[in-house]
């Protein structure tokens, strides 16, 4: 059991996916600290959309919340040369790791000695690769990144019934204008 108090950094990449993780790294015993950050979001809209419904589900469990401010030419930049990637391939790969790594220097500024991202909950993103990424992010700093795959034990549907009773917004893609152009092709 985790000592009573102990500090954890939780990259929340949403409200809508943040519900559960708060709540189960609460029942664990963590002082949840969330982490808004997500240079990826294509436009400032759709940032403030977001951080608004994040907002509301650290209200509701009662949760520090920090966030980065909106940089999304710092994560163009970041993908330089990946623009034209599939959906789950590099592009995204890149994208979790400038999250994470984000979430790592956070982490240490606060001095707080773990962390762990709401990437998890999504049934479309591979927990294992978020994983990978992690790893080899953290291996280059004194941090431990803590494996939770929200999406076991129900997590995902947990998590859409906590975002359904805040009457939160619900987001229809992942953020980057390049899962948007993709997913208008496929409707």
């Amino acid at each position: 059991m985790v000592q009573k108090d102990k500090r954890i950094l939780l990259h929340t990449c949403c409200g809508v996916c943040s519900g559960y993780p708060i709540s189960y790294l609460k029942d664990l015993g963590y002082s949840v600290v969330a982490y808004f950050c997500n240079p990826n979001l294509d436009t400032e809209d759709e940032f403030l959309k977001r951080l608004s419904a994040q907002q509301t589900v650290c209200k509701y469990f009662e949760v520090d919340l920090i966030t980065e401010p909106y940089n999304h030419k710092e994560y163009l930049d970041f993908i330089n040369g990946l623009e034209n990637e599939p959906e789950k391939g590099m592009r995204c790969e890149k994208c979790i790791e400038i999250r994470l790594l984000k979430s790592v220097q956070k982490a240490k500024e606060l001095k707080i000695t773990e962390f762990t991202t709401t990437l998890t909950v999504s049934p479309h993103k591979n927990s294992e690769k978020i994983f990978k990424i992690a790893e080899n992010i953290c291996s280059e700093h004194n941090i431990q990144f803590l494996e939770y795959n929200f999406k076991k034990q129900n997590g995902f549907i947990k998590t859409n019934e906590v975002a359904h009773k805040l009457d939160i917004y619900r987001q229809k893609y992942c953020g980057c204008e390049f899962a948007k152009k993709h997913l208008e092709k496929l409707n």
